[in-house]
């Protein structure tokens, strides 16, 4: 499944989603690439639940500055179009789980 999201999907991305979360990475961020593989798995295993996304942030530089997002990896939750939690940096997979569970728990 392809989880790669740009400018142009994004408005209909919230409109048809009520729990997303939105990984900013770019492909040269080593912590982001080490992240991936998880973000992935999670994407996979909330299907239906919380739609998990990510967020070049080198082709999709509006997007970024949308959310403020100032260093990489952000991850922004999303409940109905509004944020509701962001984390900055590495984050274990249980960690990002416990997140994408209270999403999809609001």
């Amino acid at each position: 499944m392809d989880i790669q999201l740009n400018q142009n999907e994004f408005q209909e991305t919230i409109a048809n989603n009520n729990a997303i979360a939105i990984d900013f990475y770019a492909d040269w961020c080593g912590p982001c690439q080490t992240l991936l593989p998880t973000v992935h798995k999670l994407a996979d295993e909330f299907q239906g639940e919380v739609t998990v996304r990510k967020v070049n942030v080198d082709t999709n530089q509006e997007l970024a500055a949308k959310f403020g997002v100032r260093s990489i990896p952000t991850i922004i939750y999303l409940h109905n179009g509004k944020e509701v939690n962001r984390h900055n940096g590495l984050l274990s997979e249980g960690m990002l789980k416990g997140h994408l569970n209270q999403l999809k728990n609001l």
